[in-house]
């Protein structure tokens, strides 16, 4: 038992994981609080799945333009400046919309420029926040740490919507707005608090202008498993992790709810997310017959939400979707890192946050026209038939012996 227990937080032995982790806890409950409002706010405003999607779609339509050169930049620069700067931005932009709510003036260009604003932001931030998690552990730790981090990360995803439906039922969304920007505070005294001559950092001499992203598209499409599992994850990102287009019509049209019940629906994708956070926290290694099944048990849980004929049903499927849309993730992630050169950490972990991140723009429009034209139902098959069919598509190729002696190795 306690073998176990140490195994699954192995990576806090590193003390400056155990601060940017401390730091991240509680910012990333204010970020869930804020999407959650966000998504509220514009459907209050306009009546319309559509452009709740296309307001979501805008906070990562930079990452799609600009998030290659995002990842060059964070393989050059110093990734703990990096993050002080980008986590600082977040914070005054959550403030500003805050204040812009609680006046009394929000209207439905100011969501979309400050979620724009956003998005520039995201283009350093995810792929500095994904490679720092390698300068602060070891290899041997790194599918842990980003397991621990995901459990942290779906906690948030737990408690955000729940309070952030609370406030919004009691007082409106623009509370949640302002506990989220000050929710960066913890994280950026964490980050100035990690000694920067004590991580492992690996700078890499990329060449000016676009040189550094050919580079990376060239190491990607070179190695055949890393090809067909981004494959994978953009598929299912485009088509199937776009929860804030569908679940707000599902809580409202299909359950007659209110902003609580698009909570519960979201704190319920948080407590299956938690759950399989701690499973694959204790995990020894990382094969790709296991993403692939990850991806099947995401497809089935969308599934049972779609055909859902009671809420509570549709909460435990929801449950189901976090476990296998948390296992997904996190082995997707810990597979392109351990398939690939620590120098190339932060291009291929930028052309990873381009599918999942990069896809929104057009993956949330089109599941909010879905639901639009269809309902949430219909939007919920969307989800599990694309993952059911990437996964049919993508199992030939990770047959490949040069898969399958990767997939020996990690």
């Amino acid at each position: 038992m306690r073998d176990g227990a140490a195994r699954a937080l192995r990576a806090l032995s590193h003390r400056d994981y155990r601060l940017f982790l401390t730091g991240h806890s509680v910012s990333v409950i204010g970020t869930w609080m804020q999407r959650v409002a966000q998504d509220w706010l514009v459907l209050d405003l306009t009546d319309d799945a559509f452009t709740v999607g296309l307001a979501a779609a805008l906070q990562f339509l930079p990452m799609l333009l600009f998030g290659l050169w995002g990842g060059v930049l964070v393989d050059r620069w110093d990734r703990r400046r990096v993050l002080l700067a980008t986590q600082a931005a977040s914070g005054v932009l959550a403030a500003a919309l805050a204040v812009v709510v609680l006046a009394g003036a929000a209207e439905l260009w100011t969501v979309y420029a400050l979620a724009l604003a956003l998005g520039f932001v995201t283009v350093l931030d995810n792929p500095a926040r994904q490679a720092f998690v390698a300068e602060l552990t070891a290899p041997a730790d790194y599918v842990n740490a980003q397991a621990l981090a995901s459990t942290v990360h779906n906690l948030g995803r737990l408690v955000g919507p729940a309070v952030a439906g609370g406030l919004i039922a009691a007082v409106g969304p623009g509370y949640a707005f302002a506990l989220n920007a000050v929710s960066f505070v913890p994280v950026l005294w964490g980050l100035l608090l990690i000694d920067p001559r004590a991580t492992r950092r690996r700078l890499d001499a990329a060449p000016a202008g676009g040189g550094g992203v050919r580079e990376g598209l060239r190491y990607v499409f070179g190695h055949p498993e890393l090809r067909a599992c981004l494959l994978l994850i953009g598929v299912v990102a485009l088509l199937g992790q776009n929860f804030r287009a569908v679940l707000p019509v599902l809580a409202r049209d299909t359950f007659d709810g209110g902003a609580a019940t698009y909570g519960w629906l979201t704190s319920a994708l948080g407590v299956g997310a938690v759950a399989g956070a701690l499973g694959t926290a204790a995990a020894r290694r990382v094969t790709i017959r296991a993403l692939l099944l990850a991806a099947l048990g995401f497809g089935a849980a969308n599934a049972l939400v779609a055909a859902s004929p009671w809420l509570s049903l549709a909460l435990a499927g929801m449950v189901a979707v976090g476990v296998a849309n948390l296992a997904f993730n996190t082995l997707g992630k810990s597979l392109l890192q351990l398939g690939t050169d620590p120098g190339m950490h932060g291009r291929v972990m930028s052309l990873h946050g381009l599918v999942v991140l990069g896809s929104t723009p057009l993956g949330m429009p089109l599941l909010g026209l879905v639901c639009d034209l269809w309902g949430a139902r219909a939007g919920m098959a969307v989800a599990s038939s694309s993952a059911l069919a990437a996964a049919a598509l993508v199992l030939p190729r990770l047959r490949h012996p040069a898969a399958g002696r990767r997939d020996d190795r990690v």
